[in-house]
């Protein structure tokens, strides 16, 4: 077998949108996030990525001292290149997420036990998985564009946190 690990590197920007789901839906409203990308050859049909994205979460009315989440998000994972509908690409990995809301005042103010993004004060880091597809658009010499659906789930307890992120990237291959 040839060794193909990093034998190909690619590197992107990407932006989109995040939608949460479950009861994230009911604290924080769809964000804008921009990230970046680095993709390698791992094996014949596997890619390794390595992903960074950042979003700002405006709250819902219930959270009303908190003037927003930030959301810095590091992904780490594989990308299998199905030959019957290549260059289609389906992926998973683990991420790590670190957030921290966007609030001036005094921490004492919040009953941590009960008031809504009071623990987001304190800055929060959260792993969880994720499963992506990545469909490739517009191919060009070194050149790629196209768009990258992501399911996100972060172990928080009691319940999990679940969001879809939807973007468009352009990828460009350095060797």
């Amino acid at each position: 077998m040839q060794d193909m690990v990093f034998s190909n590197l690619y590197v992107s920007i990407e932006g989109g949108e995040k939608y949460p789901f479950g009861d994230l839906v009911d604290a924080v409203d769809n964000a804008f996030y921009v990230g970046l990308g680095i993709r390698y050859t791992y094996w014949e049909d596997f890619d390794g990525i390595i992903l960074f994205q950042y979003a700002y979460f405006e709250p819902h009315e219930k959270a009303p001292r908190i003037n927003g989440v930030h959301e810095a998000s590091g992904k780490l994972g594989l990308d299998y290149r199905w030959r019957l509908i290549s260059p289609i690409a389906f992926g998973v990995g683990f991420l790590c997420n670190w957030t921290r809301a966007d609030y001036e005042g005094d921490k004492k103010d919040f009953d941590f036990n009960h008031d809504p993004g009071a623990t987001l004060t304190d800055n929060e880091t959260e792993f969880g998985w994720f499963a992506r597809l990545n469909l490739p658009i517009f191919t060009l010499d070194n050149y790629r564009a196209g768009l990258n659906v992501l399911w996100e789930q972060v172990w928080t307890l009691p319940e999990r946190s679940n969001m879809l992120s939807v973007g468009l990237y352009v990828e460009r291959r350095i060797w």
